[in-house]
């Protein structure tokens, strides 16, 4: 007979509870562990799930989660660890993290950067609205918007980056949402935010619920001078895949707002539906976010060196990086901006679609610059930007986008000197 046999019967019960003691050895080990770690489900680490130890403290979550809505101070993102889909004790401090770099009452992170744009685009934008989107964003973001208006009866209208009066014109009753990158990709425009935040505010008495969305996953928050939703930018997205994270070892993403009303709308919707980061993501970005920012600066800084090398290369025809003196939009980086991000593109003289590609090859078989996609990693990553990024979009579309014959870099942590020596001697060959 059992220790705990005569609570085993059915038709009665001692009065005193069942003792760890006394139970089996497998339920011993794993309790007497778990209890050791508590309030984590597992005997050796922080898990998705924690103990909450009844309902009492289940309740006063839900009053917690009816402040906040009710209060319009903030977003229940921030709430302590109750279920894994919206939020563990990883997430919640790097939401805390986040807040502060973007100067944000609320934040969230989400399993990457397209998942914050999806999110944004989702509750900003429904079914009659309309959306003013630039050009040049991200493939995967235009396509998007485009599929998300197909499927909910709404509008897109692109507009060129920096065409101040045509995104003003482009603007009517019923937008919801003006939606810029900066800096875009490949070819590095900066957005002029005053000029933006001044638009958008102009156009809100005849289009009440327009919102001004800016990915700023290139710039980063450490790369443009005052805090987007400090100058008047409702709501900020990007991808902790890149800069923030910084290692190539976490994909992520993130939305900052001080819009408390739609900062719920989103948490709600992450609770519905997921999306949110994992905790051991959340804790490996977190972890290397002091060093981020500094390895952000150096490649930034080896950026504009290379870029100005290949500018004054006889055999190149044009490179696009914010740090050039000619850059369309050079004022505005020179008020608004305080580093030129760590992505270029380049363009060879004289060299066809296909010698893009094989120069872009040749160039990899130094060893060092490696053919991947993405950028802010530790290595630099050269890429042929039709094979990667538009490979399915016709020609004479990539051609009027100005985004044919294309080499990318993303620029890692190597010496300026290496990867010049290592470009020079591609484009020599």
């Amino acid at each position: 007979m059992t220790a705990i046999a005569a609570w085993l019967d059915p038709s009665s019960s001692p009065t005193e509870r069942p003792k760890l003691a006394d139970m089996g050895t497998a339920t011993r080990e794993l309790h007497g562990s778990v209890d050791a770690n508590a309030p984590w489900l597992h005997p050796e680490r922080r898990t998705i799930q924690r103990d909450l130890g009844g309902s009492p403290n289940v309740i006063a979550w839900q009053e917690a989660k009816a402040g906040f809505i009710l209060a319009g101070d903030g977003a229940w993102s921030e709430l302590p660890q109750l279920y894994a889909r919206y939020g563990t004790e990883g997430t919640s401090e790097l939401i805390a993290a986040l807040r502060e770099l973007e100067h944000a009452r609320c934040a969230f992170v989400t399993d990457c950067g397209m998942q914050a744009v999806a999110l944004t685009s989702d509750v900003a934008l429904a079914h009659g609205g309309h959306a003013v989107v630039m050009r040049q964003v991200y493939n995967k973001t235009r396509a998007f918007f485009e599929s998300t208006a197909r499927r909910i009866g709404a509008q897109i209208t692109l507009v060129d980056d920096g065409d101040l009066d045509a995104i003003a014109a482009a603007i009517r009753p019923e937008t919801r949402l003006v939606f810029a990158e900066t800096f875009t990709n490949p070819l590095g425009r900066a957005q002029d935010i005053p000029a933006l935040v001044s638009i958008v505010r102009d156009a809100r008495p005849r289009a009440p619920h327009l919102r001004l969305v800016i990915d700023s996953t290139i710039a980063t928050p450490w790369g443009i001078r005052s805090p987007l939703l400090d100058s008047g930018i409702d709501v900020v997205v990007g991808s902790m895949t890149k800069a923030i994270g910084g290692q190539d070892a976490a994909l992520g993403g993130y939305i900052a707002t001080n819009d408390t009303e739609l900062g719920n709308q989103v948490m709600d919707l992450i609770a519905m539906r997921g999306g949110i980061l994992d905790d051991d993501r959340a804790r490996r970005v977190l972890t290397n976010l002091p060093n981020a920012e500094r390895m952000h600066a150096l490649r930034c800084d080896t950026a504009a060196r290379v870029a100005s090398f290949l500018a004054h290369h006889p055999r190149i025809e044009r490179v696009f990086h914010p740090s050039l003196p000619d850059h369309p939009d050079a004022a505005v980086i020179a008020r608004d901006y305080v580093r030129t991000g760590s992505l270029l593109a380049f363009r060879v003289a004289n060299a066809d679609e296909l010698r893009h590609r094989a120069i872009a090859d040749l160039l990899v078989s130094c060893g060092v610059l490696r053919y991947a996609l993405s950028f802010d990693g530790l290595v630099t990553k050269v890429n042929h930007h039709r094979t990667v990024s538009e490979y399915f979009t016709p020609p004479d579309v990539v051609a009027r986008l100005g985004i044919d014959r294309l080499i990318r870099l993303g620029i890692g942590i190597e010496d300026a000197d290496d990867l010049i020596a290592c470009l020079n001697w591609t484009l020599h060959q």
